[in-house]
């Protein structure tokens, strides 16, 4: 009798999770019927693995903290003046400036001025000069924060700031940081005055525990701000030493795009800590430069924004461009619209050029990703593989006019789970110096054919597709 009961309760559970599956909403129908199948086939395994990774959802308190604080903080720029610019300047990006606007409310911003950093040490040299300079405040905010060298220059920066009297935040992924946390280092910041906040402090049981803050963000008093794919971490990069260097890429930005940044950092800190900034936003934006600096635009993606607004503004790129297509990015696992995307604009006659880290620290990615690979060779794509270490460097480049840089990946993580921050910018200049770069990077690798690809076993194909259909259960 007791048997029974107890079989009867759990196939009453078994359905509950499959009407849960069912029922969520924002979720694609591969994703759906994933689940199902993994809930059928292992009932108890699968309704576990639901429970931990099932739901893109970092808690309903902190959704509603970090809407109602997105809502309560004041524009940091009026948008008719810039957005008119833009409209006659670049008519035929205006499109994709309209995009992102849509993600957080940040216009298209003019009279922004970028210098492209050498490497990662020399993106070290410069936030610790211009920490050194501060004389406002300081915010930094990274995933992956270690305790190495360049690690502990920003530390030690950022204590001699706060000592001078510099107000300095710093903010790091629960998860990501954790060493650094856990370490006397964290602490030494805070005796020396650095205000600290841990972004997606675990909530078991709460919230899904795999979903992190993957930006990188610095702003120095209001005017000058970094942005692209490298953490505060050297090259060599302790923790995955060897898939060592890690080639990134980073952009120092000086104009009114910094106060976008800013109010990214300040929702981030303001949800982890109840503190209220939005006195720095009191003074309201400087008026725009229209004579000097370029078009710029900064959005964050998180789970307080729309889930499609990430791969919306990839699929508008993509399809903006006309002659030339340039994307690097460590980890791809797009959705099917991404894919299309992609093999449409080869298609079409654009030159799409893609490239991957040879040896990618995710074996799960790095199976998952090739088994994109022969439909975009057959649409006419380029793909090339970096062979000197692991590129994490995430960019697009559009007819040498637009260039996107953050800390986005084309991965369904980086579209449904993590928190990302990007800047489009419209300049020849800035695009030129990126695509240069991206150049570079294309004489260290290995171009992949499609006679190769077609070539592969039966049993390495199986295997990549096997992993690939992993992807929608993220």
């Amino acid at each position: 009798m007791l048997a029974t009961q107890l079989a009867l309760v759990f196939i009453i559970l078994e359905l509950a999770f499959l009407a849960r599956a069912l029922l969520r909403p924002y979720r694609d129908p591969a994703s759906r019927l994933a689940w199902i199948v993994v809930i059928l086939a292992l009932p108890l395994a699968g309704m576990i693995a639901y429970l931990l990774f099932g739901e893109t959802n970092i808690g309903r308190r902190r959704i509603a903290r970090m809407c109602a604080i997105t809502a309560a903080l004041p524009p940091t720029l009026t948008p008719d003046e810039h957005a008119s610019m833009v409209e006659e300047t670049a008519p035929d990006y205006a499109s994709l400036f309209r995009l992102g606007q849509s993600i957080n409310g940040h216009p298209p911003t003019s009279g922004n001025t970028a210098t492209l950093l050498a490497d990662s040490a020399a993106t070290i040299d410069a936030m610790v000069a211009d920490i050194d300079a501060a004389t406002r405040h300081v915010h930094v905010l990274f995933y992956i924060w270690l305790a190495d060298h360049s690690g502990l220059r920003v530390i030690e920066a950022l204590q001699r700031a706060a000592r001078r009297g510099v107000t300095c935040r710093a903010m790091a992924d629960h998860i990501g940081s954790r060493r650094l946390i856990r370490s006397a280092h964290w602490q030494a910041m805070q005796d020396a005055g650095v205000k600290l906040a841990l972004a997606m402090r675990l909530q078991p049981l709460r919230a899904r525990m795999d979903m992190r803050n993957h930006r990188k963000i610095v702003v120095i008093d209001h005017c000058i701000t970094y942005c692209g794919s490298q953490n505060c971490a050297d090259a060599a990069f302790a923790v995955k030493a060897k898939y060592a260097p890690w080639v990134d890429i980073m952009l120092r930005l000086v104009g009114p795009v910094a106060l976008q940044n800013q109010r990214l950092f300040a929702i981030d800190w303001m949800t982890a800590t109840g503190e209220n900034l939005t006195a720095l936003f009191a003074d309201g934006p400087a008026p725009p430069d229209v004579e000097s600096g370029f078009i710029a635009q900064a959005s964050g993606s998180s789970a307080a924004v729309r889930y499609t607004a990430l791969p919306e503004m990839f699929i508008a790129l993509i399809g903006a461009a006309r002659r030339e297509l340039v994307i690097t990015t460590p980890y791809y696992i797009p959705d099917e619209a991404i894919q299309l995307a992609l093999c449409s604009a080869a298609q079409r006659g654009v030159e799409v050029t893609i490239v991957f880290p040879a040896h990618n620290d995710s074996w799960i990615v790095a199976a998952a990703s090739r088994s994109y690979y022969r439909d975009l060779l057959a649409a006419g794509a380029h793909i090339h593989e970096y062979q000197p270490g692991l590129l994490h460097a995430k960019t697009l480049t559009i007819d040498g006019q637009v260039a996107l840089i953050g800390s986005a990946n084309l991965d369904s993580r980086s579209f449904d789970l993590n928190s990302e921050n990007n800047i489009l910018l419209y300049d020849q200049a800035t695009t030129a110096a990126i695509r240069a770069r991206q150049q570079s990077w294309l004489a260290s690798t290995r171009v992949v054919h499609i006679d190769e690809v077609a070539a592969w076993p039966w049993p390495r194909r199986l295997w990549h597709n096997a992993v690939a259909m992993s992807g929608p259960l993220l």
